[in-house]
């Protein structure tokens, strides 16, 4: 078995793959002050809530854009399962060629879902992570990176209105039910996913028109994160959804550095 760790600004997720068969996933939330031993507690709950002990952990490999955490990390996998982890970063082995300005800047999420959706796929490619921050990366059919974009998620500009805007209250973010709001909460969320949901389409629109203007076929959009559900049904832009596209992609980077 190996564990697979992705380590983003709100949450922490992790799996376990048997082989190609991812057999259980996790989130925690993303804290840099707890200590080795608070995630060595967190982790080895869940594991043994699925009978996994850390001697069935034959690897580990972590991708991250939370400098800060990492330390209590790679700590607590030295201390629990006597393992040094493999880090995603500029100079490992991906398959895929970065056309970035600096290669050594492009996060290292970005990284593990073009090798996920390229091996998957092996066609042109937009895919767009609905995390903390939205990002948006095109990869050509032959897996070269070229960059991409990146925008504030839509929870960032949810929580933005309600603490800048006194009169206006956080609300849930769920499907409007018309573009016309009836009251604050409705014209909120209609403001809010209408209005991401038109970015969305426009940043895929010049995207792919760029890339075909290269000589690319059009591209396949893929979707991930967790809000990537709630506007994949709001569009007709996006073509797949992949929750776990990050995991995988970790998969296949273990495999070529191992």
């Amino acid at each position: 078995m190996i564990l697979v760790i992705d380590v983003g600004n709100t949450n922490i997720v992790f799996g376990i793959y048997r082989g190609e068969n991812l057999l259980s996933e996790w989130r925690l939330s993303t804290d840099p002050n707890k200590t080795a031993d608070e995630y060595g507690i967190s982790f080895l709950g869940l594991l043994e809530d699925k009978s996994i002990t850390p001697a069935d952990i034959e690897g580990v490999i972590i991708s991250s854009v939370v400098p800060d955490v990492m330390y209590p990390l790679e700590h607590m996998l030295r201390k629990y399962f006597g393992k040094k982890a493999i880090i995603v970063r500029h100079g490992i082995k991906t398959g895929i060629n970065v056309k970035y300005d600096n290669p050594k800047l492009l996060g290292a999420d970005r990284i593990v879902n073009a090798v996920a959706a390229h091996a998957q796929y092996k066609r042109s490619l937009i895919i767009i992570d609905f995390g903390t921050a939205t990002t948006y990366c095109a990869v050509t059919a032959s897996g070269d990176h070229l960059g991409g974009t990146i925008c504030p998620g839509i929870r960032i500009t949810a929580e933005a209105l309600s603490e800048r805007a006194a009169m206006l209250p956080r609300i849930e973010l769920e499907k409007p039910s018309r573009a016309i709001g009836k009251n604050t909460a409705a014209s909120i969320q209609s403001g809010l996913v209408n209005g991401y949901v038109g970015q969305v389409e426009l940043i895929v629109e010049k995207t792919k028109a760029e890339m075909m203007a290269m000589g690319e076929e059009e591209p396949l959009v893929v979707a991930t994160g967790g809000l990537s559900k709630l506007i994949a049904r709001e569009t007709s832009c996006i073509d797949v959804v992949d929750s776990i596209l990050s995991l995988e992609g970790l998969r296949l980077l273990y495999l070529k550095n191992r």
